[in-house]
């Protein structure tokens, strides 16, 4: 890590081990800078007191070493980043008036994606900064790891089952939900389609109805009309001397007949005018009859009328006409046939479902099991580590339980609330001396402690885990001596799984570093970059006789360090 213009840091560059670094210096040399700074890139928050004095901004970078194809590597590329030589650059800036930017791998990016990445690089054990397995998921997770194929084989059947379960219920949902909808169409159309059956209607019903209820109205008139029309074209029987217009025309038939052979002319209009006879004729029966037929009955009137209201309420509701009410049933008739098609596809998934969640449930109650067992080795292996580290009053225990849900499935014969990973809500408790109540690992112990407990899940878990580094802020608060040592010799044996990096005031913690890094300030009071050096040979001597007796000169702090230092090599 570079960094420049953060707290009394003026620029200095971080190089840290692959394996195990410990950060050593003065009380206010700037050690905690180191956190500060790995938590600017992790995305914490953006304090503008932490800019230098007199400086526009401070500005963190990172390089980040992580194989193609990791998950952070993954998230970063799909965020636009580029990967340097199988490395990952990230920079955060943070300006004295609180504006925070960030970029990982030359692009810049919300600080969010900091944080996403954060959890598959990082993990942090500080006093007032906890990450990894903090974090109950995280908890659950490592748990699984641990427990090996006796988790890892009911859990990917567990994850199969679950997914299909899930595809099924939307799609059973989403058919129940349109089948309410659906139902109600159904209801309507059937109503729709009895209604127009008990009518019984007729394609053109509607028009020839509205011409005989027209004819019907006006029966007399149009009978006096017909009457009166036939009488002036074939006369009246009443009126033997009356004129009529066949007498008139036959009259003039006769009159050209008589001399049509002079003419040709005047023949083919003889012959039109008897053609105008004949149709005269015609007209004049069709009148009489027309007379005769004509119907004046009102009961027929009314019959029509009401046969005509009954129709009027068809093609108000489902057509403009008749021949549109008949179109309106013929395809009603169609779509509820369709729509009655349904339940039997809800039935199947009705049956699956309910086979899915008994899959489930039985392959939850084998996770827990599985989870039950392992938390009770873990417990036994963390709580054996706490005894070497100065914490031997220590219990520490997983809670694994399950949210009753009456939506879920069957566990131990209650119905409990599931998810992707199972049923279990796993919690890493800690009961720090005889008679106290297990307690989230946050709240049951101080600062000091939790880094130790963490360190001792740490060392449990090393190799399950997949974070690749690890960050240790007060893991020695309130211990030293043998205690020390132990935690030295934990944090070592970490490193050899991981990247571990380490800010301690104990020399025998820092002997059991492969780098030691020291922080130290210039007479100004602050740090350049020559302040963050590596300590090698007799240099690093002189740093753990100061660690030891405040002395860098004192003989026998010079043989205590090197008799640590000799401590620590036999042990690696």
């Amino acid at each position: 890590m570079r960094i420049r213009s953060l707290g009394v840091i003026d620029d200095a560059v971080v190089e840290l081990s692959p394996g195990f670094t410990a950060v050593t210096g003065e009380t206010g040399a700037g050690k905690t800078m180191v956190v500060t700074s790995l938590g600017l890139l992790l995305g914490g928050r953006a304090d503008p007191a932490l800019v230098r004095i007199g400086s526009e901004k401070a500005v963190v970078e990172g390089r980040v070493t992580m194989p193609p194809g990791t998950s952070a590597a993954v998230r970063a590329e799909e965020a636009g980043a580029e990967l340097d030589d199988g490395a990952l650059l990230i920079s955060r800036t943070v300006s004295a008036e609180g504006r925070s930017r960030a970029h990982v791998g030359g692009r810049s990016v919300p600080v969010g994606l900091l944080v996403e990445l954060a959890d598959d690089l990082v993990a942090v054990h500080g006093q007032t900064d906890q990450q990894g397995l903090l974090k109950l998921n995280r908890q659950r997770q490592a748990l699984d790891r641990y427990a090996g194929d006796g988790v890892a084989v009911p859990l990917v059947k567990y994850g199969e089952a679950y997914r299909r379960l899930r595809a099924v219920a939307v799609e059973l949902e989403e058919i129940v939900t349109r089948a309410r909808e659906r139902a109600q169409e159904a209801d309507m159309l059937r109503y729709g389609l009895d209604e127009i059956a008990g009518v019984e209607p007729r394609a053109g019903e509607d028009v020839e109805l509205a011409e005989e209820a027209e004819r019907l109205g006006h029966a007399e008139a149009l009978a006096s009309a017909a009457t009166a029309a036939h009488a002036a074209l074939a006369g009246n029987p009443e009126d033997p001397e009356g004129i009529d217009a066949a007498t008139l025309v036959a009259g003039a038939h006769r009159a050209l007949e008589a001399v049509r052979s002079h003419d040709p002319a005047l023949a083919a209009l003889a012959d039109r005018i008897g053609e105008i006879g004949i149709l005269l004729g015609d007209a004049a029966g069709e009148l009489a009859g027309y007379a005769d037929d004509l119907d004046a009955d009102p009961l027929r009137l009314a019959a029509v009328e009401e046969r005509r209201a009954a129709l009027t309420a068809l093609t108000r509701k489902y057509g403009e006409d008749i021949e549109a009410v008949l179109a309106w049933a013929e395809q009603g008739a169609a779509r509820l046939t369709q729509l009655d098609g349904d339940d039997e596809r809800i039935e199947e998934l009705t049956a699956e479902r309910d086979a899915l969640r008994a899959e489930l449930g039985g392959l939850a109650q084998t996770l827990t099991d599985a989870r039950t067992e392992a938390a009770e080795r873990f417990a036994a292996a963390v709580t054996a580590e706490l005894g070497s580290l100065a914490m031997p009053h220590a219990r520490v225990s997983f809670a694994i339980r399950q949210t009753e849900d009456p939506e879920g499935v069957e566990v131990g014969g209650r119905a409990v609330a599931y998810g992707p990973s199972g049923a279990d809500e796993v919690e890493l408790l800690l009961a720090p001396h005889p008679g106290a109540p297990p307690r989230p690992i946050a709240k049951g112990a101080s600062g000091g402690e939790l880094s130790r407990v963490m360190l001792a899940v740490e060392v449990v878990f090393a190799g399950t885990d997949p974070v690749p580094t690890y960050l240790f802020d007060e893991v020695d608060a309130g211990v030293g001596g043998k205690a020390a040592v132990e935690i030295g010799r934990r944090l070592a044996k970490l490193a050899k799984s991981a990247q571990v990096v380490v800010v301690t005031h104990l020399p025998q913690v820092a002997a059991f570093a492969d780098r030691q890094l020291l922080v130290e300030k210039t007479n100004d009071g602050t740090v350049t970059r020559s302040g963050v050096k590596v300590l090698e040979g007799e240099e690093r001597v002189r740093e753990l006789s100061r660690m030891l007796a405040g002395q860098e000169d004192s003989e026998t702090a010079r043989a205590h360090a090197e008799e640590l230092l000799a401590t620590a090599r036999a042990d690696n």
